[in-house]
């Protein structure tokens, strides 16, 4: 299925690797809006479905994302053109690195990088050896593409002095990302771990990092189905505004 309809929005996904997924819609449902941020950066954005998330979520005036896949580049633009907020939606066909490098025409130019009040990524975090011969895939897969430790340089460059990063990964990844982060002076505000069915183990970790340290940062666990197809109200909750069905 090509099309994704959402309750506000729809998306194409045919020329993305990466197909619309749980840990996306997760992202883009819980990632903290509380500081009403004025600027958003979502990171490998793919279809587009995190920034979209947010834009309906929010007043944010600008949204931009970043897609280095030249199809999922483009597919992302026109999500967001089809969109009800295409005005505040922009999307950059740059890797990491591009983006953030300084222009160089005038060195007398010490103007700051432009920060954001809230960064977003859904990072790709296969870290196993082996490549399949979709290069597409692997690309938007594997954790070469966007090592941890460049988003959280990245991160670090970007944010607002109380701005947010906010990203899913996979929770065995947990402790070396928060260890990262805290190199860069980035601390845990808000963490909710991620189970299928009450039975199985822990697969994803929400973290919401910040410039300011704080105690008693708020540990937290969804759970997404007490059985197939049966949601738990919680999951129901953070997901009713998007999905059709719930």
């Amino acid at each position: 299925m090509s099309k994704f309809q959402f309750k506000q929005f729809s998306l194409e996904q045919d020329r993305c690797a990466m197909k619309i997924g749980t840990d996306g819609v997760l992202l883009g449902a819980w990632a903290p809006l509380s500081h009403q941020p004025f600027s958003i950066l979502d990171i490998g954005t793919g279809t587009g479905i995190i920034a979209l998330m947010l834009a309906q979520r929010s007043n944010a005036e600008q949204i931009d994302a970043l897609e280095i896949e030249e199809n999922a580049y483009e597919q992302a633009t026109d999500n967001f053109e089809a969109s009800p907020w295409n005005e505040r939606l922009f999307c950059f066909h740059a890797g990491l690195d591009e983006f953030m490098e300084e222009p160089e025409d005038d060195p007398s130019d010490n103007e700051l990088a432009q920060q954001y009040d809230l960064i977003v990524s859904n990072p790709p975090f296969y870290a196993e050896d082996y490549k399949t011969n979709d290069n597409q895939r692997d690309l938007a897969r594997f954790q070469d593409a966007l090592p941890f430790e460049d988003l959280i340089e990245a991160a670090d460059l970007l944010l607002s002095e109380n701005g947010i990063l906010a990203v899913i990964i996979p929770f065995k990844e947990e402790t070396r990302f928060l260890a990262l982060a805290n190199e860069f002076e980035l601390y845990p505000t808000h963490i909710t771990r991620v189970k299928g069915t009450p039975t199985t183990e822990t697969k994803r970790s929400l973290l919401a990092l910040s410039r300011n340290k704080i105690d008693n940062s708020t540990i937290d666990e969804l759970v997404i189905e007490i059985d197939r197809h049966e949601y738990t109200p919680e999951y129901i909750a953070l997901t009713k505004d998007f999905y059709i069905k719930m």
